[in-house]
C-alpha cells in the first residue's frame, strides 16, 4: 500500500534508536536495493488485523499464529505475539460512525479489549491455533515483537456449513495501512460483499470509500468521511453505498487521517463465500497465482486508477511454459474505470498463474484480482486471488493440514528460473520440520503438494525462501477442504512477510533505499 516519503523518513529517524518497523520494506514484498554501507535487520515490532470471522450460526473459525525459525533478535532474546478483541462499531446510515454494538471484550468504549490474548506465540518454528464457533466473534488486533515479530503470520480460516456464504473461507491477517484496492467487489443483488475497517490505535481513523466500475466512478452518497473509533471495527455493506448494481467493480479504501486494515467478505447466492484481500499496489503489471487445475470458472477484473489507459498482454504462466488464451490477447483498461474478462475454464486440467505485463510498453499502473471457481450446478464453490508481489526475501502460509494443501510457485520472467526451499514447521500439537527445495523454470508455474512435517500432529506452516541469485517468484497456497460434496476451498497469496528493514547509516538518504 501507498506510504508518503515523509512517512520513510519518520521511520527511518525511528530506526536509529530502534530496528524494527516493518512498513519500510518496500511496498508489496518487492526487494529495495541495499545502498552502500546500509544493513539489513529483522524487524522488531509487527501488527496484524483480523476481521471479525462470520455472522453465521453454523460457522466455526480457526487462527493460526506462527513465526519462522532463527529469523529475528540477539541469540537467547526472547519475545511476545498475540491477538486483543476489538470493539465493534456501526454506522449511522450517513457515513458517521454512530455507536458501538456488541463489545468484543469489557472496558470503556474505544479502549483496547481486556482479556487473554488470541493464539499467543511463546516461541518461533511451533504454530499456535485456537477456535471460535461465536457468531458474533469480534475483529482481533495484535503486535509481535522482540524475536517473534520478524515473519509473524495469523491465518484466520472459517468453514461455514449452509446458508448464503457457505463453504471455506480463509485469510492471512494483514498489516494496518492507508490505501487498499480491491479489484473484483460487486454491489449486484445476488452479492453481499462487506468491507470490513479495523483500527488498531488509540485515535479515530477517517476513511473515504471509493467505487469504480466500467463506466467510472459509482456515486455514492455515504462514502466519505467515515469514522473507524480506537480499537474498533467497521463493517459497510457496498451496496449501500451507490444505488446502482454493479458487478466487477473495484473498491478503493484510503484513510485520510490513521491507519486501518481493511478486507473485503463477499457472500454470493449461488458461488458460496470467501475473503477478497487488497490486491499489490497497482504497478504496470501483474501476478496472479495458484488457478487451481480443477477451476471451472476464471473471471479477471482490473481497474486503471490513474490518468491514462492501460493496455494489458494476457498470458497463463502453465507447467509448460507462457500461453495466450484464446480470443485474449490483450484487454484495454480505460482511465479511472474497471475492465473484466470470463476466461471460463482457462486451466484446462492444469495448475496455472495469471500473468499481466503492458502490452505498449507504457507502463500505466493497474490493480487486479481473479474470482475462481471450482465445481459444476449447485454445488459451487469461489475463491479470490489478487495480484500479489513476489516472494522476496521470504513468505509463509499458515494452517496447512495433514490433507488439502497445493503450492503454486510461479516464475514470471521467461528465462529467469527461480529456485526456491520450502520449509514445512513442527505441527501445533507435534512433528518435526521438513525442509524440499524446488526449481521453477522461467514462464512456468509449478503447483506441488507440499512437504508435511514427519509424526505430524495438528496443523503446519509451510515457508518459502528464495536462494541466492534466484529469478523472482511468486506463490500462493490453495487449500482445499470439502464440505460433502461441494468442493470447499480457499487460496492465499504468499507476499514477502517484511521481516526485515534496511537500515541506513547515519547521514544516508533513505531515498537511496527504495528505488
Amino acid at each position: 500500500m501507498k506510504r508518503t516519503i515523509m512517512s520513510l523518513i519518520g521511520a527511518a529517524v525511528a530506526l536509529g534508536a530502534v530496528t524494527g518497523v516493518a512498513a519500510v520494506a518496500a511496498p508489496d514484498g518487492q526487494r529495495a536495493t541495499k545502498a552502500e554501507g546500509a544493513s539489513r535487520r529483522p524487524v522488531e515490532r509487527s501488527a496484524l488485523l483480523c476481521p471479525p470471522p462470520t455472522s453465521s450460526e453454523v460457522g466455526a473459525t480457526t487462527y493460526t499464529a506462527f513465526t519462522p525459525k532463527g529469523t529475528g533478535g540477539a541469540a537467547g532474546s526472547r519475545g511476545t505475539a498475540g491477538l486483543l478483541p476489538a470493539q465493534t462499531a456501526k454506522l449511522d446510515g450517513t457515513g458517521g460512525q454512530a455507536g458501538k454494538g456488541k463489545e468484543g471484550g469489557e472496558g470503556r468504549p474505544g479502549a483496547q479489549a481486556a482479556g487473554a490474548p488470541v493464539a499467543p506465540l511463546k516461541e518461533a518454528g511451533t504454530p499456535v491455533t485456537a477456535t471460535t464457533d461465536r457468531a458474533d466473534a469480534p475483529a482481533l488486533a495484535g503486535a509481535a515483537d522482540g524475536a517473534l515479530a520478524p515473519g509473524w503470520t495469523v491465518q484466520q480460516t472459517t468453514s461455514v456449513a449452509a446458508g448464503n456464504g457457505r463453504g471455506l473461507l480463509g485469510l492471512s491477517c494483514a498489516a494496518p495501512d492507508t490505501d487498499f484496492w480491491f479489484p473484483g467487489v460487486s454491489t449486484a443483488k445476488d452479492r453481499q460483499d462487506y468491507v470490513h475497517l479495523t483500527n488498531p490505535d488509540d485515535t479515530p481513523a477517517v476513511v473515504d470509500l471509493d467505487l469504480r466500475g466500467k463506466d467510472g466512478p459509482l456515486k455514492s452518497a455515504s462514502g466519505e468521511n467515515i469514522t473507524v473509533p480506537p480499537h474498533s471495527s467497521l463493517p459497510v455493506l457496498l451496496a449501500t453505498l451507490t444505488g446502482t448494481p454493479t458487478q466487477d467493480a473495484a473498491l478503493h479504501v484510503v484513510a485520510r487521517e490513521g491507519r486501518v486494515g481493511a478486507s473485503v467478505q463477499a457472500a454470493d447466492a449461488k458461488l458460496g463465500g470467501d475473503w477478497l484481500p487488497a490486491a499489490a499496489d497497482p504497478a504496470p503489471g501483474a501476478v496472479l497465482p495458484g488457478i487451481p487445475a480443477d477451476a471451472t470458472s476464471v473471471h479477471l477484473v482490473t481497474v486503471a486508477p490513474g490518468g491514462q489507459d492501460a493496455d494489458l498482454k494476457v498470458q497463463l504462466a502453465t507447467p509448460n511454459g507462457l500461453i495466450t488464451p484464446a480470443g485474449l490477447e490483450t484487454l484495454h483498461v480505460k482511465s479511472g474505470m474497471t475492465a473484466s474478462a470470463d476466461l471460463k475454464d482457462l486451466t484446462k486440467g492444469e495448475a496455472g498463474s495469471l500473468v499481466l505485463t503492458p502490452a505498449d510498453g507504457s507502463g500505466v499502473p493497474v490493480a487486479a484480482a481473479l474470482r475462481v471457481t471450482r465445481g459444476k450446478g449447485d454445488r459451487q464453490e469461489m475463491a479470490f486471488i489478487p495480484a500479489t508481489g513476489p516472494v522476496g526475501e521470504r513468505a509463509t502460509a499458515a494452517d496447512n493440514r495433514d490433507k488439502g494443501s497445493t503450492l503454486s510457485l510461479v516464475a514470471p520472467e521467461k528465462g529467469k528460473d527461480a529456485k526456491v526451499t520450502v520449509t514445512a514447521s513442527a505441527g501445533s500439537g507435534g512433528g518435526t520440520p521438513v525442509s524440499k527445495t524446488y526449481t521453477v523454470k522461467g514462464g512456468s508455474t509449478l503447483a506441488v503438494d507440499p512437504p508435511r512435517p514427519q509424526g505430524l500432529k495438528g496443523s503446519y506452516a509451510l515457508t518459502v525462501t528464495p536462494s541466492a541469485g534466484s529469478g523472482p517468484v511468486h506463490a500462493a497456497r490453495t487449500l482445499a477442504l470439502p464440505q460433502g460434496g461441494l468442493p470447499a476451498f480457499t487460496v492465499q497469496t504468499l507476499p514477502d512477510d517484511r521481516g526485515t528493514v534496511v537500515v541506513p547509516t547515519a547521514g544516508e538518504d533513505i531515498s537511496l533505499l527504495m528505488k
